[in-house]
């Protein structure tokens, strides 16, 4: 059965395909499955032989997978975060090509009862695993004014962060804050004129970054990549805002994510993964973001094991 659009169009479709180099006989993985787009697409250029996993922790992904129907395709309802241990489950030590596509999705977003969404009222949740112990609603409840600030400035990249975590502190202490749209109403009060949006969209990420741990699992993730992706495999990276594609752009350059890059006695630069392409980040084109908003945001990165490093350089670094 093929999957439809509605729950999430996939962004830079085409661009995605041909960076992963996909080979018919090939396995990938598709770390972040949701709607399904992305993985029905590569099956299309599969062999018989070919593998495909798809990895997702939300219950409506796990739904989706099962429209695709298909014997080449394994469903893992896991966080990323595990890439390793569940490609061992299956008997896989190496694949040959991963792809992500960070962020939350259209139907996530869409769907008021989530809480991801500044457009639509619904219960504060925000939990890509709606079977997680911590929600959206009992971060606001219960973090500190300390914490609060925290987050909105470094997650959110809130100038005001200070203010608004005092005044939320304030808000929830007259009254609880459980919808999206009452911490809205306390939000908006303190955007700048003229960027109420960004504003909210920035604190919306803010707690929906910090509920999911999101940052901390794609650092954990990208450190398996080395050791996961084959000699002549690819990983195509899409991200959605500066602070994932930052972690994502260092990793990828440095083969760390803080700290200038190591090198050996010769001088040669101890990193796993090298770049392809000179001019990334890549971005959608007009056309593309003209029939999907999302992708204005999106940049693509592409990278490949870097050949000039030796299996006991690998082990070291890691």
């Amino acid at each position: 059965m093929p999957l439809t659009t509605e729950y999430h169009q996939p962004v830079l479709l085409t661009e995605c395909l041909e960076a992963l180099n996909i080979q018919p006989e090939g396995t990938y993985v598709d770390v972040t499955f949701g709607g399904g787009g992305h993985a029905q697409a590569i099956l299309e250029r599969l062999g018989p032989a070919g593998r495909l996993f798809g990895f997702d922790q939300d219950a409506d992904a796990k739904d989706n997978a099962k429209a695709l129907n298909d014997k080449r395709f394994t469903f893992v309802e896991a966080n990323f975060r595990h890439l390793k241990k569940y490609l061992r489950l299956y008997g896989l030590k190496q694949v040959d090509g991963i792809l992500a596509d960070l962020g939350v999705s259209s139907h996530q977003l869409n769907e008021g009862s989530r809480g991801f969404s500044t457009r639509f009222d619904g219960e504060l949740d925000m939990r890509m695993n709606q079977e997680a112990p911590f929600s959206a609603k009992d971060l606001i409840s219960t973090y500190s004014e300390e914490k609060l600030h925290r987050i909105f400035g470094l997650y959110g990249e809130v100038r005001n962060a200070r203010t608004l975590a005092s005044a939320v502190i304030s808000a929830r202490s007259n009254q609880d804050i459980d919808t999206a749209w009452q911490l809205k109403a306390v939000v908006q009060k303190y955007a700048p004129r003229g960027k109420e949006f960004k504003y909210l969209a920035q604190v919306f990420q803010a707690i929906r970054i910090e509920v999911n741990d999101e940052l901390k699992a794609l650092a954990e993730f990208l450190e398996q990549v080395p050791e996961v992706l084959a000699p002549s495999g690819r990983l195509v990276v899409m991200s959605y805002h500066s602070l994932e594609d930052r972690l994502v752009k260092t990793f990828i350059n440095k083969g760390k994510f803080a700290g200038e890059v190591e090198k050996d006695l010769y001088g040669n630069e101890l990193k796993p993964l090298r770049a392809v392409g000179r001019r990334q980040p890549y971005a959608a084109s007009p056309d593309e973001i003209a029939r999907n908003n999302r992708a204005r945001s999106a940049k693509l990165r592409i990278a490949e094991p870097n050949k000039s490093m030796n299996n006991e350089q690998l082990k070291m670094n890691n």
